[in-house]
């Protein structure tokens, strides 16, 4: 007779790296961006420029030893720049997305939930949010924000663009968290939770929402990307985060001139932008391989 075959069970944890180790490029992009968060996070230890120092005897030095990713039109270090301006740039993001997360998730879970009439008044709310033109408002909120003459609000903060750009992308988090919602709160646990008397806080954050966090975490790695690209965006118009303080928008503002001298003050900037945004995408796919198993490559 053949021994018998014992199966050990596994964690969930090492199930989930089983499933995501998988998606290679999900990998990359996560050695990606840890090592563009580490540069950023330490560069007042390894920027070897003041950001802000103009020198105009070194207008559009190419890449050389001593500025290893050239200067530019005001002699400023492209690489010490790009550095700080990645603490920005990725702040926002990270702002912007918690901000959407967060309002996302909570009427996503109160609308799927309650259902009625407060389903009904937050999914047209949501709807009203999705019909407005999304560029328009952030450029007229981002003008707006920065003639009021209150802390945090200056032309240099980040803080308004990030609350901007996530209160008007919280739309797509809240229609998944609901559409979910509305398939748990008819399930069995929930409905033991219920007739042993627990409350609806507890129902809806204790046993509902951990089974809606796959879909939220996927959402969240997408809402980064996109909250980085508003960011630059705004910025590359002239209505993000404002000059001097660098972003790798506000950098690559003045490069369309520069395209054929310097071309380097406008590739390095924006080549940040889309390593940083690709490498996301694709842990968002890994995540989203790991965390259902319907999607998980062969």
């Amino acid at each position: 007779m053949k021994p018998s075959v014992t199966h050990v069970p596994q964690s969930p944890w090492l199930l989930f790296w089983r499933r995501f180790r998988k998606h290679k490029m999900a990998l990359v992009g996560i050695v990606i961006v840890f090592s563009i968060v580490v540069l950023t996070a330490i560069a007042p230890l390894i920027a070897p420029y003041d950001p802000m120092k103009q020198n105009l005897l070194n207008r559009f030095q190419p890449p050389s030893a001593t500025h290893w990713l050239g200067t530019d039109d005001l002699g400023r270090d492209l690489w010490t720049r790009i550095l700080y301006g990645g603490r920005i740039s990725l702040s926002v993001g990270l702002l912007a997305m918690a901000v959407s997360i967060v309002l996302g998730s909570l009427i996503g879970l109160v609308s799927g939930y309650y259902g009625g009439w407060v389903d009904s008044i937050l999914m047209r709310i949501t709807e009203i949010f999705l019909s407005i033109p999304r560029l328009f408002v952030l450029i007229a909120l981002g003008m707006f924000l920065r003639t009021l003459d209150l802390p945090y609000l200056q032309a240099g903060s980040f803080l308004p663009i990030a609350f901007v750009i996530g209160a008007l992308s919280w739309m797509g988090t809240a229609r998944m968290v609901r559409a979910s919602t509305l398939a748990l709160r008819e399930r069995e646990f929930v409905q033991a939770c219920r007739a042993l008397g627990g409350s609806n806080l507890r129902t809806l954050f204790q046993h509902i929402l951990p089974n809606v966090a796959s879909p939220i975490i996927v959402s969240a790695t997408l809402g980064l990307s996109s909250a980085i690209i508003s960011e630059s965006g705004l910025s590359y118009l002239g209505f993000g985060v404002q000059l001097p303080t660098p972003t790798w928008g506000n950098m690559l503002s003045n490069t369309q001139s520069q395209m054929t001298t310097a071309p380097w003050t406008a590739i390095f900037p924006g080549l940040m932008i889309f390593l940083v945004v690709i490498s996301i995408n694709y842990i968002g796919d890994g995540l989203r391989d790991a965390l259902d198993p319907r999607h998980a490559p062969r």
